[in-house]
């Protein structure tokens, strides 16, 4: 198995909607729309691929130059711990370069992964939830 990464490439929101199920991050995967649209508005779209089958992505909001919000990070479960998911974080952070800081927002089961994957834990961050 050779994963291929690719930059740029937007999938189609029914291999996106697969890979989040599989993956379990929790999105609005029975809102296809929706789904197209997150990605339709997201400049920074970083995906693995085993053949044509999408295996792993990272979805991101960015400036180019300042900050970066890294929306969604999903490797399928067979994939996982094979290095898929730090190799998208690398080449999020390679494209955004070294001017610009790179943020997410976890799930509570990744709390532990993203140290591992070279992120710091920050506590001077405010939000305000979607309301569906």
């Amino acid at each position: 198995m050779e994963i291929i990464y690719k930059t740029g490439v937007i999938p189609a929101a029914e291999a996106v909607i697969e890979l989040y199920e599989d993956s379990g991050l929790p999105r609005p995967t029975a809102d296809k729309e929706r789904i197209a649209a997150m990605y339709k508005h997201s400049n920074l779209v970083v995906s693995a691929w085993d053949g044509d089958k999408l295996v792993g992505i990272s979805r991101s909001l960015t400036d180019f130059c300042w900050c970066c919000y890294l929306a969604d990070l999903a490797v399928r479960q067979e994939y996982k711990k094979q290095g898929i998911g730090k190799k998208l974080i690398n080449l999020t952070k390679e494209n955004i370069g070294d001017e610009s800081m790179l943020l997410l927002l976890s799930v509570a089961d990744a709390m532990e992964y993203y140290p591992k994957a070279g992120l710091k834990k920050v506590e001077n961050g405010f939000i305000i939830n979607r309301k569906k």
